[in-house]
């Protein structure tokens, strides 16, 4: 995800994003520790999506 795809969205949307990301990243852990997952990557990347949207939520809830 883009950080201007992630600037665009609202505080409300920008909180179910993220909770979505950490479910999926959680059962993305699981299927790495369990030896299912090849791409390892993939855990990376949504790990630093859920990043970016921490940073603009903090952003957008201290100008609000």
């Amino acid at each position: 995800m883009k950080i201007k795809e992630i600037r665009d969205l609202g505080i409300n949307e920008l909180k179910q994003k993220k909770t979505e990301l950490v479910e999926e990243l959680f059962k993305l852990r699981i299927r790495h520790a369990s030896g299912q997952l090849e791409p390892t990557a993939k855990l990376g990347h949504l790990r630093k999506d859920i990043a970016r949207i921490n940073t603009v939520l903090k952003e957008k809830e201290a100008a609000s």
